[in-house]
């Protein structure tokens, strides 16, 4: 299969001014654990300046005052907790039920690793019905499910466990945004062969896995498995805890907009890294920080309207 090389950026989502907040779509984000409650506002943000017309954050119960209380345009929706403050896996039939009604669903952002909870994200991947974006911990969960194979070096879902994902491209797909070490874990390697042979690897996985892949870095690479575009915005401010969390969500809101996954992809990779350049540019690459992103969002949306 001959691997197309895309260089121009898709359509921007419509915004027609009858709109209302249906319109632009329902993202459903579960994130969050007791210590990572801006993981969850942030990706929450990012879904916001991403678009969206609702944003409801699921989180443990217990973090949910606080991540409110940085941004009150998102919903929040309580989950079942765990003792040590991760989502239980109780949450379950809530998570599904609510998923259900959205039009896309981010999975990952601050939620922690267990044994249990690796179950739920895992049932959550096959089962949800709508557009998914997975990253963070998410994708842990994944690498530890995932069958490896050695010779291949990559690592494959198997088909009959994604009833949840169509074989129709672009339909139901999911979004997978590991960093470097991530896709390391998901493939069965490690973090030299992976940069020495990303481009490689992350077509490979893609197509095998029927998945948008977002390997992030410089030069973030989206692919599909026949489709493959390079990234040109960004800077080393950027490489800050936290900047991933707001792409997940900018990424998820792309979906629930109606973008094709493999588009949204590379249309919020863009806009993330155009919203750190716009930061960087004023604030500076040291003094950047994770929360500056949503803030320049508008700035990169305003740039590529013109």
């Amino acid at each position: 299969m001959t691997l197309e090389r895309i260089t121009d950026l898709p359509p921007l989502p419509p915004r027609p001014d009858d709109a209302h907040k249906g319109t632009f779509g329902k993202v459903l984000m579960i994130a969050g654990s007791c210590g990572m409650t801006g993981a969850a506002a942030l990706a929450g943000l990012g879904a916001l300046r991403g678009g969206a017309g609702l944003v409801f954050v699921a989180a443990p119960r217990s973090i949910v005052p606080i991540v409110t209380g940085i941004e009150p345009a998102y919903l929040t929706v309580p989950l079942p907790e765990t003792d040590d403050g991760r989502i239980s896996g109780k949450a379950e039939a809530e998570l599904l039920e609510r998923a259900a009604s959205c039009d896309a669903v981010a999975l990952g952002p601050g939620i922690g690793r267990s044994k249990k909870l690796g179950q739920l994200v895992v049932s959550l991947f096959h089962a949800v019905p709508v557009p998914m974006v997975v990253d963070a911990d998410g994708l842990n969960a994944l690498a530890d499910a995932s069958e490896f194979d050695a010779e291949q070096t990559t690592g494959v879902l198997p088909a009959t466990q994604t009833p949840g994902v169509s074989e129709t491209p672009g339909v139901c797909r999911r979004v997978l945004t590991p960093h470097p070490g991530e896709f390391a874990r998901l493939i069965g390697s490690d973090a030299a062969t992976v940069s020495d042979r990303r481009e490689e690897l992350a077509v490979r996985y893609a197509e095998r896995n029927n998945v948008v892949l977002v390997l992030k870095g410089h030069h973030t690479l989206i692919t599909d498995g026949s489709r493959l575009a390079e990234n040109t915005t960004g800077n080393s401010g950027m490489a800050t805890g936290g900047t991933g969390d707001v792409l997940t969500g900018l990424i998820a809101a792309l979906l629930a907009q109606g973008m094709p996954p493999f588009d949204a992809a590379r249309l919020a990779v863009h806009l993330h890294g155009l919203a750190g350049d716009l930061a960087a540019a004023e604030l500076s690459k040291p003094g950047l920080i994770a929360s500056d992103l949503p803030r320049f969002l508008p700035f990169a949306w305003k740039r590529l309207e013109s």
